[in-house]
């Protein structure tokens, strides 16, 4: 892996700034490795999901995350989904989302953030709730695990923490069901070949996008990207077709076209790097 030097990994820092105080509007793009630097795993590659869940060792992220799992063994599918609700409810996000919300108060008021990630740490770090596209949805929501067919209604996970064997994540006890039918519930997330994800919630989310995007249709907006990697491209592929400039901050997929600005470092020191020159770039 290539590395780059403090004095280099500067200058990468003041051509963003520069770039950033001359847009009018800004997309904060932001994939898995945007929690990296809060301490949440990023479940990169088979081997980053067995490291970060030893029992399911020999089994594919897309397996465990699927509606298949929910069908086929809802106890172990909840032992996972109740113990990343738990996790991404007691991290803190990392000091950069508090910095990127004082940018948007003191320079960017004209942002919108869009990202794949689905632990809510947005809303938690107090981005305007109408300003946020959560594409994949959001664990802190709940719905029928039998979707549309049930109702429309979303609901607040509240504080689910269901006990877990440990050795083989199974939740224990009495799952979470639907306050409607009584069928077994589940996050308000897109899992892989998913047919009865609820979509409403996020659909909002994307006509507030949307809107934003017409009203900005004449404005330069520069693409701040944070840990967005190519094997699920989305937002990677949003921020390089909206952005003018692309930033494009990753410690190793940081590749990207000769008019981007290729950032080679994790978010959290990519932000601290670009806001020590904001302030002072004309």
């Amino acid at each position: 892996m290539q590395s780059f030097s403090t004095l280099e990994l500067e200058k990468i820092a003041e051509r963003a700034a520069k770039k950033l105080v001359r847009a009018d509007a800004l997309l904060i793009g932001a994939g898995a490795g945007m929690g990296v630097d809060s301490g949440l795993p990023d479940f990169r590659g088979e081997n980053g999901f067995w490291k970060a869940y030893p029992p399911f060792r020999g089994r594919k992220y897309s397996e465990i995350t699927s509606p298949t799992m929910l069908d086929e063994n809802p106890e172990q599918a909840w032992g996972f989904f109740s113990h990343c609700m738990v996790m991404y409810r007691n991290t803190a996000p990392h000091k950069g989302y508090e910095t990127l919300l004082n940018w948007t108060k003191e320079h960017f008021s004209n942002y919108f953030v869009f990202t794949s990630n689905i632990d809510g740490h947005f809303a938690k770090s107090n981005f305007d709730p109408e300003r946020i596209y959560e594409i994949h949805g959001n664990t802190h929501y709940m719905q029928c695990g039998k979707g549309l067919l049930c109702s429309k209604d979303i609901w607040s996970a509240g504080d689910i923490d269901l006990p877990i064997e440990v050795d083989t994540m199974r939740a224990q006890g009495e799952l979470p069901k639907c306050p409607r039918c009584n069928y077994l519930a589940r996050p308000n997330i897109l899992l892989f070949g998913d047919r009865a994800f609820n979509p409403l919630r996020v659909v909002e989310q994307e006509h507030l996008y949307k809107k934003w995007r017409r009203d900005n249709d004449q404005a330069r907006i520069v693409a701040l990207e944070f840990g967005a990697g190519e094997a699920v491209p989305t937002v990677r592929y949003e921020c390089q077709r909206i952005g003018s400039p692309l930033i494009r901050v990753n410690p190793t997929d940081f590749g990207a076209s000769i008019d981007s600005i290729s950032f080679p470092a994790p978010a959290c020191v990519a932000i601290g790097l670009i806001d020590k020159h904001l302030g002072k770039t004309p």
